[in-house]
């Protein structure tokens, strides 16, 4: 078949994809109202529908890996808020376990660094961490370029993509990013609070945001729920002496520092920590009201008069479970758009 004929063939495909998945009326990347400027380089990656497509065609392809079997959303999950639900750490090829907890993919648009060491700091880099990790995809870039170049579909969605068929790594992790920059989760209660779209919080929700902001907020930063920092939260060594952020820098000061986590969709991502310790949001507060352990590190925001830990009491705790229950984006899981075709 000519190319061009197959292009005309292809580009049908895409109209109708788009027509089932809502993407008729593709607006690109948006900023929510209540959220800051992103930090992405659009000037250098705009989102383009046809970029978009094949994004998230790449983001659902087990090419990926070595042998076929691990895509990115294999650990990424979207009914998860696009982490790996019910899983302490990530399972990857031949079953092989990792070492950390799969984090949300999630307003990624935002971020400054990626992965809990903060050892990307580039979006168009961080798939190729995975991608080559050994316990994870263990492919080579070489390899997967290959196979896609192989492929009858790929080289005509590069070309719409980016105006030839040429398939390379530059253009592979951009699609990637034009995919995961678009993942924005700000339809929550929260967000319609703010937004003041008729939402109001429950009486405990308003205590519980009170005490959260008094408590959390410094490290939690609203509206994207954290701040970016890399931090010792007393939780101590993981089993496998997972060293966190000194593994990056090699700064003695960094040893057991992990980046703060976004607070969205906890509903939806358990279990929690860099090492999926705790199974539930009420662990979590009870650890920072109960068992911070006193480190040679420690975040001091985790010390108050001498002592390790909040100090909160159970009905305050309960409160700011509340209010992190209206963080929860049911439209962000089952948004057509993200879903794999």
């Amino acid at each position: 078949m000519k190319r061009k004929t197959w292009t005309t063939i292809l580009a049908l495909l895409m109209l109708c994809a788009c027509t089932k998945t809502g993407l008729e009326q593709f607006a690109g990347f948006t900023k929510p109202a209540n959220f800051p400027d992103p930090v992405y380089h659009f000037n250098t990656n705009p989102v383009s529908k046809a970029g978009f497509l094949l994004g998230r065609k790449l983001f659902y392809e087990p090419m990926l890996s070595r042998d076929n079997t691990i895509s990115c959303g294999s650990c990424h999950i979207q009914s998860a808020a696009f982490t790996h639900h019910g899983h302490d750490v990530s399972h990857g090829i031949d079953d092989k376990l990792g070492t950390r907890n799969s984090p949300a993919i999630t307003n990624l648009a935002w971020g400054k660094s990626f992965f809990w060491d903060g050892g990307v700091f580039d979006l168009d880099l961080q798939p190729i961490v995975p991608i080559t990790n050994p316990v994870e995809m263990d492919e080579t870039m070489p390899g997967v370029l290959s196979k896609l170049r192989a492929h009858p579909q790929y080289p005509s969605l590069f070309q719409a993509a980016f105006g030839s068929p040429e398939i390379n790594t530059e253009r592979t992790m951009k699609a990637l990013s034009q995919f995961m920059t678009m993942l924005v989760s700000a339809n929550s209660k929260y967000d319609k609070v703010m937004r003041k779209e008729g939402a109001v919080f429950t009486e405990a929700e308003t205590q519980g945001y009170a005490l959260f902001a008094q408590h959390c907020g410094t490290c939690h930063q609203e509206p994207l729920f954290t701040d970016e920092s890399f931090r010792n939260n007393g939780i101590g060594a993981s089993p496998l002496n997972d060293e966190g952020r000194y593994a990056v820098t090699l700064n003695e000061t960094d040893r057991y520092k992990f980046k703060v986590p976004g607070l969205r969709n906890l509903k939806y991502t358990a279990p929690y920590m860099h090492d999926g310790r705790f199974l539930t949001v009420e662990a979590v507060v009870e650890h920072y009201a109960e068992h911070v352990k006193e480190t040679p590190n420690l975040d001091p925001l985790l010390i108050k008069n001498g002592v390790p830990g909040l100090k909160l009491t159970k009905a305050e705790q309960q409160k700011i479970v509340a209010f992190l229950s209206t963080l929860n984006d049911e439209q962000f899981i089952t948004d057509k758009r993200f879903a794999e075709q």
